[in-house]
């Protein structure tokens, strides 16, 4: 969650270079000059427990230790708050910024609404969308007004569209406030056409006439029909290109591309190229391959090794091609694109994890295999290309002990204390830092799963700066039947921090999520602490597919009465113990 930075007033004046008493009044968050969008906004701070706190005359509820964080509605533009202990006083300027649209004064677009905004290019006949939103003149129906857009040499009406409800971000959900809002009453306008032969049609020009009146204002972005007998063909350079499904990070992840994967380029956006298969990718991980043809493949024969600890199913191909991974209940499948089966033949001994196979041709061009399971539980992945050939290997179960001592022996458990270094994560009201107490946790869930006997590898032992990247490395290399990520939460600025407390945990893979609610409910029943919730979740700590992994938020940072269990050493023992023994239950749960 957010950083955040401490104001404190000091209860006697300061040297310069020491203070004379302990800081008595302290807020960590918002500092002075802050800036949000949010309707509301909450205080995180704490005082000595004797006396009142007061915030702009209102005394504010306290932990027993003396922790607040009471939260305050917002008014457009500077809101000013002054907060009180005794005879200290601290002011703190809140600025809440509009998330309208920048508007002209008079009759014209509004700012960065010309859509597309950044140069495009399509197949011939696809759709060409553009929009824009106009401010008119109050009392002016959007009827009488006249917008279009002027493209090489045509003309494209664009008509007014009904109102559109604007959706939250992601992160709404986390404060139960995802639900859509009204959008603003400038009119949208709206219109599409096509164009049938590859051009560079340059740039588009808006228009909007009124009353005699015509404004005309560039488009942001080039657009240019693609040659469809001329298509580039990009090669992913990224060990795992990330895939999505739009051209941008708002956009959701598809299954990583493995290093060498190849395929035709269909359509850009800015930076961004679309794939043959539908897939949006970053062009900085991929290079166009000058005069390759658009990548097409047949398969044959299918492969199987067994090795130590893994299964192996190779698919010789004649050029690297897109791929996809979909995990179900007892299952797991495989995609190849651009693809076309000349397949008689597949080797499939007995093996620990695969009960059978079926394929099938879903599509021209698009080849399915799904492996059965044995069990539903599913140990992990790694997908790769050697040279042409598509390599999956499957994790096989590990072998559970029966040994009441060393329940976890001759397991390895990835560790992950969240956030060091610089990446200070949350913070509570005194200013103790998420990243300290990560650690603090995660060495003592260390031992203890040491005292059951499984080796444990940890991200890192100290207060080091190391990357996400970096962290999904060690998964990925040390290959553990489990990796679960140490964090303690906080709230965005609009979150209820009195009242929302509790355990969480998330996943993203289909082989976690069973981890996730196991330990959830263990150590929510166990401890009798409060239930945040479970969620699907596209984080760096949850990505990655070589084991289950899990992020935990143990506790709110931002809940004064919460924070004083994460803080004491006694509660910390009892909740590394919870997750130790709650891991320890999972693994018997599913041998």
């Amino acid at each position: 969650m957010k950083n955040l930075l401490g104001l404190v007033i000091f209860g006697c004046i300061l040297t310069s270079s020491v203070a004379l008493a302990e800081p008595s009044l302290i807020v960590i968050f918002p500092q002075t000059n802050y800036q949000t969008s949010a309707e509301k906004i909450f205080f995180l701070g704490t005082a000595p427990p004797d006396g009142q706190v007061l915030i702009n005359g209102k005394p504010v509820t306290r932990s027993k230790a003396g922790h607040f964080s009471p939260s305050f509605p917002l008014q457009l533009g500077e809101n000013l708050f002054t907060v009180r202990h005794d005879n200290q006083e601290l002011q703190i300027k809140v600025t809440r910024l509009t998330t309208g649209l920048e508007l002209p004064q008079g009759l014209g677009f509004a700012k960065d609404s010309l859509t597309p905004a950044a140069d495009i290019a399509r197949l011939p006949g696809e759709l060409i969308c553009f929009s824009a939103l106009a401010k008119l003149p109050q009392g002016v129906a959007p009827p009488n007004a006249n917008v279009s857009v002027k493209l090489a040499n045509q003309t494209i009406a664009l008509s007014p569209q009904p109102q559109q409800v604007q959706l939250p971000s992601n992160l709404a959900v986390l404060t139960g406030q995802n639900q859509p809002y009204a959008q603003s009453s400038v009119g949208n306008y709206q219109g599409c056409t096509t164009v049938a032969t590859a051009a560079d049609l340059g740039q588009p020009q808006f228009q909007l006439t009124l009353n005699g009146k015509t404004i005309t204002q560039p488009g942001s972005g080039k657009i240019q029909i693609l040659s469809r007998s001329e298509l580039p063909v990009a090669e992913v350079t990224a060990d795992a290109g990330v895939a999505r499904t739009g051209p941008n990070t708002d956009y959701s992840r598809l299954t990583p591309l493995p290093k060498g994967t190849r395929a035709t380029v269909t359509g850009r956006e800015g930076e961004w190229l679309r794939l043959d298969y539908g897939a949006w990718i970053n062009s900085h991980e991929t290079r166009i391959l000058p005069g390759a043809i658009p990548p097409q493949t047949i398969i044959r024969s299918v492969g199987y090794r067994q090795l130590p600890g893994a299964t192996e199913i190779v698919f010789p191909l004649q050029i690297p091609v897109p791929v996809s991974v979909q995990q179900s209940q007892q299952a797991i499948a495989l995609t190849l694109y651009n693809t076309t089966a000349q397949t008689d033949i597949i080797r499939l001994d007995d093996d620990p994890l695969i009960s059978g196979l079926d394929w099938q041709q879903e599509a021209p061009g698009q080849v399915k295999y799904t492996f059965n399971l044995k069990k539903a539980q599913q140990w992990g992945y790694k997908l790769r290309y050697d040279g042409t050939t598509l390599v999956l290997a499957l994790h096989h179960p590990p072998k559970i002990g029966n040994t009441r001592r060393k329940p976890l022996a001759n397991f390895k458990i990835v560790l992950d204390p969240g956030h060091g270094g610089k990446e200070t994560g949350a913070s509570g009201p005194t200013g103790y830092l998420e990243k300290d107490v990560n650690l603090v946790v995660s060495k003592l869930l260390r031992d203890e799963l040491v005292k059951r006997g499984a080796t444990v590898v940890m991200t890192r032992e100290d207060d080091r700066e190391l990357s996400l990247v970096e962290r999904q490395a060690i998964i990925s290399r040390e290959e553990p039947v489990i990796a679960i990520s140490i964090h303690h939460n906080s709230l965005p600025d609009d979150g209820d921090a009195e009242k929302i407390k509790g355990f969480a945990a998330f996943w993203y893979q289909p082989q976690a999520h069973n981890l996730a609610i196991f330990l959830q409910n263990y150590v929510v029943k166990k401890l009798g602490r409060p239930s945040y919730g479970v969620f699907w979740d596209n984080l760096a700590l949850t990505r990655p597919t070589a084991a289950p992994s899990v992020l935990l938020e143990l506790g709110f940072m931002s809940n004064p009465d919460e924070f004083e269990q994460v803080v004491n050493p006694e509660e910390q023992k009892k909740i590394a113990n919870a997750i130790a023994q709650g891991i320890t239950e999972w693994f018997r749960s599913v041998k």
